[in-house]
């Protein structure tokens, strides 16, 4: 039986016997693995596709594409999530005039953050070492310590618009926080009015 294509498709020539049933059966197996398969959502990509070969297709019902690799599964495409308001305050603060929320990307190891933080006794957020201002949720834990700038108020005497915020990383216990917290360092004087936490970390 002859192949032709870069698939190495199987095609009965004209010295093959009449089994036309083999024939066909035999060029479907060949086609399947280059052909797109659909799945409803990654649970029914890891119950259905684990034995996938390498270099298979698999787009689930919201658009969401995966490429198997070598090395396991590539995400290729996902749609945007939307806002989760996710994020603990510890006492004394809420959520400013920027909403709070969490959004997942690449494939739920990159994590982004928005919104704003301020005391709810309407007083200037300030210490001399860090300020714990809550936690992300334990699935949202980095296994490595993450920082990030974190721009702030500049109103009053301070004039320093931005401040260093740290997540605290998996199995960490420390006298500012634990695993998840949300730490705030800042050196300007008299402290800030509100703390922007937008910025984006990794899970990995």
């Amino acid at each position: 039986m002859a192949t032709i294509g870069y698939a190495d498709l199987p095609v009965p020539g004209g010295g093959d016997g009449p089994d036309g049933a083999a024939a066909l059966a035999a060029l479907a197996e060949a086609l399947d693995p280059h052909l797109v398969q659909h799945v409803a959502n990654l649970a029914e990509r890891n119950s259905t596709m684990s034995d996938a070969p390498t270099g298979m297709l698999v787009i689930a019902a919201d658009g969401t594409t995966w490429a198997k690799t070598a090395s396991g599964w590539a995400t290729l495409y996902e749609p945007l999530q939307p806002w989760q308001s996710t994020i603990s305050l510890k006492s004394g603060f809420e959520e400013g005039i920027v909403d709070l929320g969490v959004r997942l990307t690449d494939g739920g190891k990159h994590v982004w953050l928005k919104g704003r933080i301020q005391r709810t006794d309407g007083q200037l957020i300030y210490d001399a070492n860090a300020v714990n201002l809550g936690s992300v949720p334990s699935s949202l834990t980095p296994a490595e310590l993450r920082t990030f700038d974190g721009t702030c108020s500049m109103g009053g005497a301070t004039t320093d618009a931005t401040g260093r915020l740290e997540i605290l990383n998996t199995g960490v216990t420390s006298a500012y926080g634990v695993a998840g917290d949300i730490l705030w360092w800042y050196q300007g004087t008299d402290g800030t009015a509100w703390v922007d936490i937008s910025g984006d970390y990794w899970l990995d």
